[in-house]
């Protein structure tokens, strides 16, 4: 064999094994590519099993515990189209199909046959509102909406609705249909036990804080702790307010003299408003601290008090 074939043999051993050697990676790639696709397929786990079996150096983290995954269905609550849907559906007949609220009703709910009132019946409701609502399964709903007659009765219908897998597009897919109310919730004991006498600093203390709140006699400031700010209201709803119980968490609360500085008390106060429409019973609870001889409001729950308060 010449020299010039045998160089050529030599070379082309190296090509052949390269190219073999090339080939079986891009087969391993494919395999790789076809395991992973067949695993997304099949659900996460065999996911996790074909990325910890493929040449590339990835572990998946294993979980005993499967992620909650909270879709946008799942999320987006249909009571307000329901309430919408209940409220025309209402105030529409089908001697009037052409009317506002029966096409409203029609829009929402197609399928839905409208209602036939007596022409002379005051039927229609003076408020309908969305009190429950319960996802049955993915993308089904049955929401619970109350009407409330001026003549004074309230009637229950539960409605219905299906939302789309990305909880943006909503459809009633039943008519309503009348049920009973939700039953009353047991009351849990009040922690307000503790009877603080009418003529006490504290009383006398949330007195002028509510009259400075509610009728705008004074500036709310002067009855906050250090740090504590109140949006007052503006303006003043009431000419008049009184204060009738207050009844306090802690004993501290009922003491003859104001405590040591830096003494927390939760209360609740009872107190009657006064305007040109009449008389308002109303309720707060509110948390109070000792300071320099006087009591001091640190918090009122429910209202837009910031800073300082005891959260």
């Amino acid at each position: 064999m010449s020299p010039g074939k045998q160089a050529s043999e030599s070379g082309a051993a190296p090509s052949m094994a390269a190219g073999v050697e090339l080939e079986k990676m891009r087969r391993r790639v494919r395999l790789s590519r076809l395991a992973l696709f067949t695993a997304i397929a099949a659900g996460p786990v065999a996911l996790g099993v074909a990325v910890m079996s493929g040449p590339a150096t990835v572990a998946a983290a294993s979980s005993d515990k499967p992620a909650a995954v909270r879709t946008a269905a799942s999320a987006a609550d249909p009571a307000g189209y329901a309430q919408v849907f209940v409220d025309a559906w209402l105030r529409s007949s089908a001697d009037d199909a052409s009317s506002t609220q029966a096409r409203l009703a029609q829009s929402l709910a197609p399928d839905v046959e409208l209602p036939d009132p007596v022409a002379s019946a005051q039927s229609k409701p003076a408020s309908v509102t969305a009190v429950r609502s319960a996802q049955r399964e993915d993308g089904a709903w049955a929401v619970t909406v109350a009407a409330q007659y001026a003549d004074g009765r309230l009637r229950y219908f539960v409605v219905p609705v299906a939302a789309d897998a990305s909880g943006a597009s909503f459809a009633v897919t039943g008519a309503p249909g009348v049920v009973a109310g939700p039953a009353r919730a047991a009351v849990a004991t009040s922690p307000y036990g503790v009877s603080v006498p009418s003529d006490g600093d504290l009383s006398s203390a949330v007195g002028e804080f509510f009259g400075a709140l509610l009728t705008g006699a004074g500036e709310v400031d002067r009855y906050l702790a250090p740090g504590v700010e109140l949006s007052p209201i503006s303006p003043a709803p009431y000419t008049a307010v009184t204060v009738q119980e207050v009844w306090g968490a802690e004993e501290a609360a009922a003491a003859e003299q104001v405590p040591a500085d830096g003494t927390k008390v939760r209360v609740r106060v009872q107190v009657e408003a006064r305007d040109d429409a009449g008389r308002w019973p109303l309720a707060y609870e509110l948390s109070l601290r000792a300071r320099s001889g006087r009591w001091e409001v640190a918090e009122l729950q429910s209202g837009t008090i910031k800073g300082g308060g005891d959260r």
